[in-house]
């Protein structure tokens, strides 16, 4: 049965003078072109092609896309206030962005009229901007008080930067527990209560520093961390990170070592181990003097010695990539 979401692939068949859209149908029914042949031989190539193609960058040109990143891989409990492009709609209090929605919930519309949107759900297609923005065009208009169900956009569906007011500021607040999912979580009883108290037992402490951007703080068993995403280009920042290393400049102070990267979502994410004492506090200064060490070490351009080529190579040797 033909779904309602439609692509903008235009017939080649009998219709193809037509300038209707293609329905998106399963992929052994028969083309609704007319052709004769079958979906997925047909119009189902385009759309399936342009529904699997990874973005690499899916929050570039967002306010924030660092801490989009973070927020999708890194921080248990954070929420941030979205503003839209065209304003709220008739009905709709508040839009937030939440790591993770109660039930794993792609979108979440309160009764109160209130949306809520999860972040990191599993995308549907490659272009988690795309995925989020579908969920959040539906949470807009479901019924309050209903949770809105994950499922696959339409392959030429707006993103998030079509949705969003790309000039409001992206500022997370991170906190240390799930309380966000309810709006009066002191009430919650029973199986709510339960499943609350589950989920903030299992969130890792985490604190967003303040002096530098991106940089987030987490407290472990056996030591902390630090993870900082960052805007650099890959190959750039790499030769930084190899040149600071080889200078012994790499680290946050005593206890503390750069010990990798990972990429996520197009940018790379270093890595330092710090003592488990070590506070987020603690944290602040030596990380703003690394970002300046670090600003000033990208603006060098000549090649690396062959000690630094070493360092990058380990660097590059552990690195890996979550999305």
């Amino acid at each position: 049965m033909a779904k309602k979401r439609v692509t903008a692939t235009k017939s080649k068949g009998p219709r193809a003078a037509s300038d209707e859209a293609v329905p998106v149908v399963g992929a052994r029914e028969p083309c609704p072109c007319g052709s004769g042949r079958r979906y997925k031989a047909c119009h189902g190539r385009e759309a399936a092609h342009a529904v699997t193609e990874l973005v690499r960058r899916p929050f570039e040109g967002l306010p924030g896309e660092c801490d989009w990143v973070a927020l999708r891989e890194l921080v248990p409990a954070a929420t941030v206030p979205l503003a839209l492009k065209d304003g709220l709609p008739e009905g709709v209090s508040s839009v937030t962005l939440g790591t993770v929605l109660p039930m794993a919930w792609p979108g979440l519309r309160r009764d109160t009229g209130a949306v809520l949107l999860g972040l990191q759900n599993e995308a549907t297609s490659g272009d988690v901007s795309r995925d989020l923005a579908d969920t959040l065009r539906r949470a807009l208009v479901a019924e309050p008080g209903n949770p809105v169900e994950g499922r696959r956009p339409a392959p030429d569906g707006p993103r998030l930067q079509d949705l969003l007011d790309l000039t409001a500021p992206f500022v997370p607040e991170v906190h240390t527990g799930f309380e966000f999912w309810l709006e009066n979580a002191e009430a919650a009883t029973g199986e709510v209560a339960a499943s609350l108290e589950q989920a903030n037992q299992a969130a890792i402490p985490t604190v967003r520093l303040t002096g530098v951007d991106a940089a987030y703080w987490c407290e472990t068993p056996e030591k902390n961390h630090l993870r900082w995403v960052m805007p650099h280009p890959e190959e750039a920042l790499l030769d930084a990170l190899a040149r600071l290393h080889t200078a012994g400049a790499s680290s946050l102070g005593d206890g503390t070592r750069l010990v990798g990267s990972f990429r996520a979502h197009g940018l790379v994410v270093p890595v330092w181990d710090l003592p488990i004492g070590m506070s987020a506090d603690e944290v602040e200064k030596p990380a703003t003097a690394f970002g300046e060490r670090l600003a000033e070490t990208l603006a060098r351009t000549g090649p690396l010695t062959a000690e630094e080529r070493k360092a990058r190579s380990g660097f590059t040797n552990r690195q890996i990539t979550l999305s």
